[in-house]
């Protein structure tokens, strides 16, 4: 996979993003895509992917949601190092590292993001942010339950090749 295959992943999923997501809320939760997306492909590929994932979509979000620019790629950025750290303590085997990094992720990405509004643009009015990034951070386990597994198979099957080890 190229890093330009990885960056027009990127601005897709930040397309869908902006305006997919806001249909497929259950129950008031909603899925964040640029993070699972950015989380599977930090584990599964490697890390200089998910930079540039992370950055591209970030620029892409800021652009699409008139966002302080670099604030939310500043955030991804952060969130592919969490990533990057728990896919070396849990092994990749099966797509445990990509469930476990999505769900780390997806609750670091939206407190850090709500720290680094507050301090650009003033505080967001949020009564209890653990209560409202916990249902959203179970939804984007469920998504990466499904496709972190399937993400691994497929890289493992038609990315990496076999070589015989002495």
């Amino acid at each position: 996979m190229s890093l330009t295959l990885a960056a027009v992943g990127a601005v897709l999923a930040a397309l869908l993003q902006s305006t997919l997501v806001p249909y497929l809320a259950v129950g008031g939760a909603r899925p964040d895509l640029m993070v699972i997306v950015l989380a599977i492909i930090t584990v599964v590929v490697g890390v200089d992917h998910g930079l540039a994932v992370a950055f591209v979509g970030g620029l892409t979000i800021d652009i699409l949601a008139f966002r302080p620019l670099g604030s939310t790629a500043f955030v991804l950025l952060v969130a592919v190092g969490a990533a990057a750290g728990l896919g070396r303590l849990v092994p990749r085997r099966g797509g445990l590292s990509t469930i476990a990094a999505v769900l780390v992720t997806s609750l670091l990405s939206p407190l850090l993001f709500l720290v680094l509004y507050g301090a650009l643009r003033g505080p967001i009015p949020v009564d209890e942010p653990f209560a409202s990034i916990g249902p959203d951070a179970m939804y984007n386990t469920v998504i990466a339950f499904l496709a972190g597994p399937l993400a691994v198979y497929a890289h493992a099957r038609y990315f990496e090749k076999d070589r015989i080890d002495w």
